[in-house]
């Protein structure tokens, strides 16, 4: 029960964290449960897809660093990124409530949330309290900054149409960009430079995610005339 608990523990205060965020026009709780739900079952489509495409860490031993990279950016990145895209597209695009750009941000980082706290579970019930407390600290945060920037993007499509396109790509693009460099640095090693590697890239992440939340916020302000 103990390990059960360290492995939700983080992405629900993540999602609390970023619920009262929003601060001017808060979501209905339904809708983001509904979100968190669907994120835990983007884990499907993803394995599905990392399990066709045939490659494994193991069947990379000893390859070209660059068939590592196809495999974080390609396969892990865009498969995972891509199903947590989907399932937002799927419902909470389509929902009344999505009605300010500062949306888009709450509803990825529930369904990122879902996602990263089943993928934990799997993790932590099956390596224990080490790897619990590493993730609570790391791939657990990082899993949030990824969907932050999806979310930016997204709520800048939503109240965008003329550069609709372009922000539903970059919506795409920079979650893959930066997973699958978090990953790739693990991936291909677990010494201090590669470790490294990952760790700057996660900074890199939280950092961005940082402007973005409060890029939109500010809009927010100025939308409901609030301080």
């Amino acid at each position: 029960m103990n390990l059960l608990a360290l492995a939700v523990a983080p992405g629900i205060a993540i999602c609390i964290f970023i619920y009262l965020k929003d601060k001017y026009n808060r979501e209905p709780i339904g809708v983001l449960l509904v979100s968190f739900i669907l994120g835990m079952f983007a884990i499907v489509p993803a394995l599905v897809l990392q399990l066709l495409s045939g490659i494994t860490l193991e069947t990379l031993a000893g390859k070209p660093l660059a068939a590592v990279a196809i495999f974080a950016y390609g396969i892990v990145g865009l498969s995972e990124e891509g199903s947590k895209y989907m399932m937002f597209r799927l419902f909470a695009w389509r929902r009344t409530s999505f009605d300010e750009p500062f949306d888009g941000i709450v509803y990825t980082v529930m369904v990122g949330m879902g996602f990263a706290t089943l993928e934990n579970i799997g993790y932590v019930l099956q390596h224990g309290y080490g790897t619990g407390i590493l993730r609570m600290f790391l791939s657990v945060p990082a899993h949030a900054s990824f969907a932050v920037l999806m979310g930016y993007y997204l709520g800048l499509a939503k109240f965008d149409p003329g550069n609709r396109t372009k922000y539903l790509l970059l919506a795409i693009f920079w979650p893959v960009v930066f997973h699958g460099t978090f990953d790739y640095f693990l991936f291909i090693g677990n010494n201090l430079l590669h470790i490294a590697g990952a760790f700057i890239s996660f900074i890199v992440a939280i950092q961005l995610s940082k402007i973005a939340i409060r890029k939109q916020q500010d809009l927010s302000r100025q939308t409901y005339g609030k301080l």
